[in-house]
């Protein structure tokens, strides 16, 4: 599997995680952009931009542009 590929199919996941967490009980704001050490949502945020930003430098790479 091509490395965009596995970065699309992890980042896919990881939405499933969190659209499944949200509809279990709700997400409060505080949850996504601050939640507790240990939670689930802990190094969401940073870890999908990395994934996302790496994917979008991979597609510029293959395209021969620039950021």
């Amino acid at each position: 599997m091509s490395e965009k590929l596995e970065i699309i199919r992890k980042m896919l996941e990881m939405q499933k995680q969190f659209i499944a967490k949200e509809q279990a009980g709700g997400l409060d704001p505080k949850d996504y952009y601050d939640p507790e050490s240990g939670d689930d949502l802990d190094g969401f945020q940073a870890g999908y931009d990395e994934l996302a930003n790496k994917l979008v430098d991979l597609a510029h790479a293959e395209k021969g542009s620039k950021r």
